[in-house]
């Protein structure tokens, strides 16, 4: 079951509490190209970015928000490493949400300030704390970075946070290790109520940080840990906001979109089943539907493998099938099975709505 957090807004967006979980990215071009960062995060918003991020470096890339958010939909939180004053900036230009390392933004009179602001506009804060933002002497206390130092830092910083009467706070203790971080938000989990933002941190290109983020995002979600989440690849932003989408899914967290189940093909195959996987992956990637579809090459197991989905297909000697919940309902051409596919599922979305 999963754990009823504190419940806080960003923007429009609910994050914790009994509201669905999020699936964030962050933005690549520098904030200050206003036409790159708004191209980037309608990109991102196709894909099904709940809430985007932007690094905050100058005060232009700050004055540059307004703008952002007039031509985009989704929230948008401000990155900020060590400048207050950029913070500041940020939040009076009218970011959704303010990101910062605790220890790297100044003493408390800076983060008096910050809290302040923040009050004033009513924006959340999110405490993202990783290796590089640990205080040498919690460093030094808990004998390195590890899951106790990286939550002795969070929590040193929520207590400053509360000590102004601040609670609108989300979390992160990201590690790029996802022994380190799984054992992070299980222990933070215990100690707060605040929702948390889950993410190995620099996880790598894509394979190797779809299999980190996957394990340690997944291990977590599945225990009822977690209200927010972002998958680090370097690479295309937009293969995170698809990983994030695909764990949410694989875990039965999240319905929206087309979830694919297929055979990894055997000598039975007699078609080509990767290609028609990549034919219904890129004919539904920008269509409104939500479904479970399953796509077989064994025209004798397909329509029992595709039992618990929505919608079935296989194809064999020239033919095509059509199950819908594992029955039979139309035969056509291999070659229209795609099509047919997608008309069903078009059809099936339209009754619904």
């Amino acid at each position: 079951m999963r754990k009823k957090t504190k419940k806080i807004y960003v923007g429009d967006v609910a994050v914790g509490g009994d509201s669905p979980i999020s699936v964030q990215s962050m933005t690549t071009a520098k904030t200050s190209d206003v036409e790159a960062v708004v191209a980037q995060i309608h990109t991102l918003e196709k894909a099904g970015c709940d809430i985007a991020r932007s690094a905050i470096n100058s005060i232009e890339d700050a004055e540059a928000i307004p703008e952002i958010k007039s031509r985009t939909s989704i929230p948008l939180v401000a990155d900020i490493q060590f400048d207050y004053k950029l913070a500041l900036a940020a939040v009076e230009n009218g970011c959704d949400c303010l990101r910062y390392n605790p220890g790297n933004i100044g003493g408390e009179d800076k983060v008096r300030l910050l809290v302040d602001k923040c009050k004033e506009k009513n924006i959340p804060i999110r405490i993202g704390v990783n290796s590089g933002s640990i205080a040498k002497e919690i460093i030094d206390k808990f004998g390195g970075v590890n899951a106790d130092s990286l939550v002795a830092s969070a929590l040193e910083e929520v207590k400053i946070l509360e000590d102004m009467d601040f609670t609108d706070i989300k979390i992160s203790v990201k590690s790029s290790d996802v022994n380190t971080m799984i054992d992070a938000y299980r222990m933070l989990s215990d100690k707060v109520e605040y929702p948390l933002h889950l993410g190995v941190t620099e996880a790598g290109p894509l394979y190797q940080a779809l299999v980190k983020s996957s394990i340690g995002i997944g291990t977590l979600l599945k225990e009822g840990i977690g209200d927010t989440i972002r998958v680090s690849i370097t690479g295309d932003v937009v293969e995170e906001v698809k990983a994030g989408k695909a764990i949410l899914k694989a875990l039965n967290l999240r319905r929206d979109g087309i979830d694919i189940v297929s055979c990894p093909t055997c000598s039975r195959t007699t078609v080509d089943l990767a290609k028609i996987v990549k034919e219904v992956e890129d004919k539904t990637a920008n269509l409104d539907l939500s479904a479970k579809v399953a796509i077989m090459g064994c025209p004798v197991n397909g329509p029992g493998e595709s039992k618990e989905a929505d919608f079935g297909i296989s194809a064999a000697n020239g033919m095509g099938f059509l199950f819908k919940n594992g029955k039979t309902i139309k035969k056509v051409k291999e070659e229209e099975i795609v099509d047919t596919l997608i008309e069903s599922l078009v059809e099936a979305n339209k009754n619904e709505n």
